[in-house]
Order: C-alpha cells, then sequence, then structure tokens
C-alpha cells in the first residue's frame, strides 16, 4: 500500500535534491527512505529499483537543464545564443551538481528518446542554425559544443583549475573561439 503523501514526483525531486547534497552516485533506494522516515520496502510500491529512481532523476534533471537553455535561447542568435546557451549548462551544473552528474546517467533506449534526452539535441541545432551549418557539419558541431561543455564543466567542477583564478575569463576566451571556429566551420572533404 502506497504511504499517504509520497508520490513518485515527491520520490523524484527528494531523490534530486539528495544527488545535489551527497552525489548522484550515493543516491539509493534505503538513503531516500532514510529522509522520508519509512522502510525501503514502502518505497517500491513508487519506484522498481534504484536504477529505476535514479533514471527518474536523470530525467527530472534532463528536464531542467533543457528548460533553462531554452529560456536562454529565446530572442537570440548566433554568438549571444552560444554564449547564453553555454552559461546556462555551466550555471545548472555549478547550482545542482548531483543533477548534472544525473543527467550524464546512461538511459536505456526506452528512456533515451523521451522528450527531456532529445530537446537538447534540438536545442543545439536550433543554436546552430545562426551559423548555417549544413548537415553532416552540424552533427559534427553539435557534439563539438556538447563535448566542450561537459569536458570544461566537469573539469571545473572537479576542482580541475583551481590552480588558476581566472577560470570565467577562460571560459569567456573559449567561446569567443568556439565562435569563430563556428563562424568558419571546415567544408566537407
Amino acid at each position: 500500500m502506497a504511504r499517504a503523501g509520497v508520490t513518485v514526483e515527491r520520490l523524484t525531486r527528494a531523490a534530486a535534491d539528495l544527488a545535489d547534497e551527497i552525489g548522484f552516485e550515493n543516491v539509493t533506494v534505503s538513503a531516500l527512505a532514510r529522509g522520508f522516515g519509512v522502510t525501503d520496502a514502502s518505497l517500491y510500491s513508487h519506484v522498481k529499483n534504484v536504477r529505476d529512481l535514479r533514471t527518474r532523476v536523470a530525467i527530472l534533471a534532463l528536464t531542467e537543464l533543457a528548460d533553462r537553455a531554452a529560456a536562454a535561447l529565446t530572442g537570440r542568435s548566433g554568438k549571444d545564443a552560444l554564449v547564453a546557451f553555454a552559461n546556462a549548462y555551466r550555471d545548472y551544473a555549478r547550482e545542482h551538481p548531483g543533477r548534472y552528474a544525473a543527467a550524464r546517467f546512461e538511459l536505456d533506449p526506452e528512456n533515451a528518446s523521451a522528450e527531456a534526452a532529445t530537446r537538447h539535441s534540438t536545442m543545439t541545432r536550433a543554436l546552430l542554425r545562426g551559423y548555417h551549418l549544413p548537415e553532416p557539419a552540424q552533427t559534427d558541431a553539435v557534439r563539438l559544443l556538447h563535448g566542450f561543455f561537459h569536458g570544461y564543466v566537469s573539469l571545473e567542477t572537479a576542482g580541475g583549475f583551481s590552480h588558476s583564478k581566472a577560470i570565467d575569463e577562460s571560459w569567456a576566451r573559449n567561446l569567443d573561439a568556439l565562435d569563430v571556429l563556428l563562424r568558419n566551420w571546415p567544408s566537407q572533404m
């Protein structure tokens, strides 16, 4: 029997908050049950297992990140869109480290095709329309941007740039370089 007041949505949000506090890899049904003051077994009427719980957190995080990116892109194009999109991504990762880790969780094919997962590629392609890139260059550019954003943010949040105080200036210069690259994309051979 489902406990009154406990819903899948509340569990998912609580698990996302817990991920931000203790790390996504430490989110378990047991840890979540302790937070709700219930037994593990009582949560299994809402989630199948820890993978199901983590998948739900991943989809929530992807949705939140996509919402931020969409808001950042509204009314912008070219470099302005690139910078706004990149900053939305970076800010989300800094504010929600556990959710950001969840957004990188490997989803099974059924969940990977969920709206939240596909919106990121769609929005990145919208950003790239301002650079007039044809296919297959657009696919390559999507991968480049996501690789750069993820790489920089992952290194930054792991303390990889702690030896330098010029992290924000470096971020801005890298975005300048990406803008130049996108405006001068190499032609297909």
